[in-house]
């Protein structure tokens, strides 16, 4: 059955966007701007009527609850998206969830990459992922995940980057709603698995087509998060 999953708390309001924060311009368009997109699938459970992750995962396994979203990451003007804090791009796909009504369309979508999430003097960085679609009642539904990406005990690289906190809250709560005042539904964890990664590596592209510089540019910014949370000249070393 494995271990228990430590699991943190969710985002706080500053980190998902919902505090007010100070003004600041937003970065300029690129002068030969290029876009990025990746497709990917994260697969698990969650459990209705319960707000522990850890526990909705278990209690939905065994209950079959299954949950799977397959989706398409576009960043658009990879230079500008990496120069904004909150790294944001959008998401196209599906939710596919039984207890929702099966496959559901992503009406509106978003990602962001690495958001600074420092914990305590430690360095954390958080990928964030709100998913707006309707069940199969057409009702509103919010799926919002995160991965916490944090230099804990072991070589969690691998854990930290495909485990997805789930959340699923009714109503559509777009970034900067307040989730805690949302009605929860359901929690849970989602996982990519090593099969799904391979197929994911193969579904990067460019547009346009010729400029393969954005792929560096994006390698390049996740390189140097994880080596901000796991390298030796983190703050964790300061």
């Amino acid at each position: 059955k494995g271990a228990p999953v430590t699991a943190p708390p969710p985002p706080s309001a500053a980190e998902d966007g919902d505090a007010p924060a100070p003004a600041t311009p937003a970065p300029p368009a690129s002068e030969r701007p290029a876009d990025l997109e990746f497709t990917e699938k994260m697969r698990g459970f969650v459990s209705f009527g319960e707000d522990d992750y850890d526990k909705g995962f278990r209690a939905g396994k065994k209950r079959k609850t299954a949950c799977m979203f397959h989706v398409t990451v576009y960043m658009e003007d990879i230079e500008r998206f990496i120069a904004d804090p909150d790294h944001q791009g959008t998401i196209t796909g599906y939710v596919d969830c039984d207890a929702l009504g099966g496959k559901r369309e992503v009406q509106q979508g978003w990602f962001n990459l690495f958001v600074d999430a420092d914990e305590d003097g430690e360095e954390r960085k958080l990928m964030k992922y709100r998913l707006l679609f309707a069940d199969g009642e057409g009702h509103p539904v919010t799926l919002f995940g995160f991965k916490e990406v944090k230099d804990d005990l072991g070589f969690d690289v691998w854990s930290d980057t495909t485990t997805l906190f789930t959340r699923i809250f009714a109503g559509h709560v777009e970034p900067g709603g307040d989730d805690a005042a949302a009605d929860l539904l359901a929690s849970g964890i989602l996982h990519v698995l090593p099969q799904d990664f391979a197929v994911q590596l193969t579904t990067f592209r460019v547009h346009p087509a010729h400029r393969v510089d954005a792929l560096g540019r994006f390698g390049g910014l996740f390189a140097g998060s994880l080596w901000d949370v796991f390298g030796p000249g983190g703050k964790k070393s300061d």
